[in-house]
Parts: structure tokens; sequence; C-alpha cells
């Protein structure tokens, strides 16, 4: 018999957290983040990462697991929630993932098998010479030319992947980006409800400027200049995230910090538009929008949706 499962899922802003919350609350849940850049220590404002305060008693997991200076795979990711899934049921609670990083919950979701299926250590091996000569920008550019859509969600700093993404689709002939939709499609693992928020396009943006605003008034610039104080490399995954990045330049005296901001912003806006266009090719999803409700509504709507199936 499958164990239950809730997944709360939406773009950056869009108010998971606070409705989460509540939903654990009512359903005597314990949350799982979804969220690839949370695990760092030391990397909140950046990271939106909940409080303390914010969590109201409600058991966290999957924050604050990792070094900013290491690294993290969507494999180590469903390993690591499977294990907390079981342990959570075994407890008697319900567990409930939330986050937006569609990668790492369709891993935990769905039948995915990551390992080295469809590798070429040959073709490895001369990309990295290409990586040696030519840098990562342009390592980044020959997946953009040859798979555009995985080129837009990943980083150029973020070679692993890069890489990673070039050598799928000279092994298969078939984009990492097609390759990916297809998992949507597989059998669930779970008795899963998937739970999504949205917002107006307007409304969603105003909400991420005025969220950067606010991370700019508790200390982003700080928390970056310590980060880079401590060692963490410039070129790590955490360093590679949105906020960190630009700030990062900015530190370095490439831009002023007005362009940082504003780069953070734009930046985060594009992230948030690529978030729902990913949860959207996804059919099982089920959306709650919150535009012109109460907290109290959105909470009733969501525990209704939960209620029907588990």
């Amino acid at each position: 018999m499958k164990k239950p499962l809730v997944i709360l899922v939406g773009p950056t802003a869009v108010g998971k957290t606070a409705a989460s919350i509540g939903l654990a609350k009512a359903l005597n849940g314990e949350i799982i983040s979804g969220d690839s850049m949370q695990i760092f220590r030391g990397l909140d404002i950046g990271t939106a990462k909940i409080t303390a305060e914010e969590m109201d008693g409600v058991p966290h997991h999957m924050i604050d697991i990792k070094e900013p200076w290491e690294s993290f795979s969507a494999a180590e990711f469903k390993d690591s929630v499977d294990g907390l899934i079981e342990d959570i049921c075994q407890r008697g609670k319900l567990p409930i993932i939330v986050g937006g990083t569609g990668f790492y919950i369709n891993g935990v979701l769905y039948e995915y098998h990551f390992g080295e299926a469809d590798t070429d250590e040959a073709y490895r091996q001369e990309l990295t010479a290409y990586l040696e000569q030519n840098g990562k920008e342009a390592l980044w550019t020959l997946l953009e030319a040859k798979d555009p859509k995985s080129a837009e969600r990943l980083h150029a700093n973020d070679v692993k992947r890069v890489m990673r993404a070039l050598e799928v689709l000279h092994v298969t002939g078939v984009p990492a980006s097609e390759r990916q939709n297809e998992v949507d499609k597989q059998t669930m693992r779970y008795e899963a409800v998937y739970l999504g928020l949205s917002l107006p396009r307007d409304v969603l943006y105003d909400r991420i400027n005025h969220r950067v605003d606010l991370m700019m008034e508790q200390g982003l610039e700080q928390e970056v200049r310590r980060a880079l104080e401590a060692g963490v490399p410039q070129d790590a995954l955490s360093m590679t995230s949105l906020g960190y990045r630009q700030m990062i330049q900015y530190c370095n005296g490439e831009i002023s910090l007005e362009k940082a901001v504003e780069l953070i912003k734009r930046d985060t806006r594009h992230f948030a538009k690529r978030q729902m266009t990913w949860f959207r090719h996804d059919p099982n999803i089920q959306w709650v929008d919150k535009h012109g409700k109460t907290d109290v509504q959105i909470e009733a709507e969501l525990l209704e949706l939960v209620r029907r199936k588990l």
C-alpha cells in the first residue's frame, strides 16, 4: 500500500510558507522542504528561509543540512526524502513537501531513476577538455544552442548539470528537457495529493519586487559577504542561486548596488515564470488561485482537496 503524501508547490513569493503551516496543523503533518537552496546553512535571507517563529511548532525537514560549499543532487534529495516520508508515516504523521524545485519533487513523486544510465565517458572527457579550454560560459552556450529549455533552467556556474544535460542529449538524441517532461506521465510512487498555489502575474511580480526590497533591508549584502569571507567559492552551487550571484557581481565591483537589486528582481520574475511553466505541464496538480481570498479561505480550499483523496 502506498504511503500518503501531500505536496504544495507554486512560484517563489506566492505564499507557500504561510499556507503550509495551516495545512500541517490541520492534518497533523510535518513539512519537508522541497527547495534546493534552503538546504544550505547560513544562507537564510536570500533563500527566504522559514524562521523558527514562522514554523510555529510544526516540524520541518531538509533545511540547513549542508554547508554552502558542498554540492547536492536531485538523487540525494530523493533518497533523503524517501527516508523522511517513511519515518514520518511510521510516527502517525502526514508528510507534506513544500517548495518550488520541480525537478527535485518529480524525482520523489514519480518513477525516475537517477544514476549512470545514458553515459558516455569519452564524450564527458571531451566536454571536460572543452570546459578547460573555453570556460563555463562557453559550455553553457553550447547547451543553449542544443537544448535551450535545459539551458534556461541551468546557470552557467552549474557546470556539472550543464555537462550532464549535454551528455544525455549526445547519448540518447533526446534533450534532457524533453525527457524531464516524460516523468510527469509516470505512476506516482505515493498516494499523493499534489496542490499548487497561483496568483495573477502582476500581483506575483509585485510580491517578488517587495520581497527583494525586504531582503536588502534584512542584510542580503552582508550575508553574501560573510559567506565569501568564510571561504565559500564564488562558483559553489549555493552561490549560483538567485540573489547571491548578483550580489557577488556587486561585491566584485562589476556592477552597482542599484543594478544588482534590479537584476535580482528581474531574474526572480523570470524564475517564477519558468516555475509556473514547469508546474503547468503536470496534469496531477490541483490549483488554488489565491487572488482576492483570505488565508482562511485558501486553507479551507486546500484542506477540501486533501480530504477528498486521503
